[in-house]
């Protein structure tokens, strides 16, 4: 069971998801309407998942000075971004800010319940179409010296770079989820990537650039 803090201003939003919530089997859902107020109750009640938006009006901080603010606090705590911003430079500085997962608001409820699932265990969660949006925008870095990498990672990682999921992957290459997890991990080493983002970047630019592939 699960206590959930909701950080959004209109109330609607709020509703919906506490009904969807509900039916995930969250044993508790708070609610704030402002980053403060939102700050304010995560220091009393310490949820085990919080999602937040970023646009909304308040004195105090913004969206993005909760999320750090809160990573800061908590290196663990999952947090999930559910915005109607899909703008990639807006997710990039809410992953960078210590974000978890990033979902906008324009979708299903079935796609709330998998990205809440994602990030309640500690996974990151993108969308296909925002994660290669990110992973595009962040290519403009510098070019990396890169280990060598595996076949089976090389697969692993144009699945990353079309945005595939770790459960999506496991599928496709026909292992287990937590194989797909230790070898990413294992890929975030040798090439060099701060988090899940970075990866999925430096996949896209891993390819763009080995001579293995075709």
């Amino acid at each position: 069971m699960t206590r959930v803090l909701v950080i959004d201003d209109h109330p609607i939003v709020l509703h919906g998801c506490r009904r969807i919530l509900e039916d995930a089997g969250a044993r508790e859902i708070l609610e704030a309407s402002n980053p403060a107020d939102g700050y304010s109750a995560w220091q009393r009640h310490q949820p085990d998942v919080v999602i937040v938006d970023l646009a909304m009006q308040g004195k105090g901080f913004s969206g993005l000075d909760l999320i750090r603010r809160l990573r800061q606090r908590n290196e663990q705590l999952p947090i999930l971004v559910f915005s109607m911003h899909g703008d990639p430079v807006i997710v990039s500085n809410a992953l960078d800010a210590g974000a978890t997962g990033y979902l906008l608001k324009d979708t299903t409820p079935e796609d709330l319940l998998e990205a809440f699932d994602a990030v309640r265990r500690g996974l990151p969660y993108l969308s296909h179409q925002i994660a290669t949006q990110v992973a595009l925008l962040r290519m403009r870095s510098p070019t990396k010296k890169f280990g060598t990498v595996t076949p089976r990672e090389l697969q692993t990682l144009a699945l990353l770079a079309e945005g595939h999921s770790y459960g999506q992957i496991a599928d496709d290459l026909g292992v287990s989820y937590k194989t797909v997890v230790n070898m990413c991990s294992q890929l975030k080493v040798k090439l060099g990537a701060r988090n899940f983002a970075d990866l999925i970047r430096t996949a896209v630019e891993y390819l763009s650039t080995s001579p293995s592939r075709s």
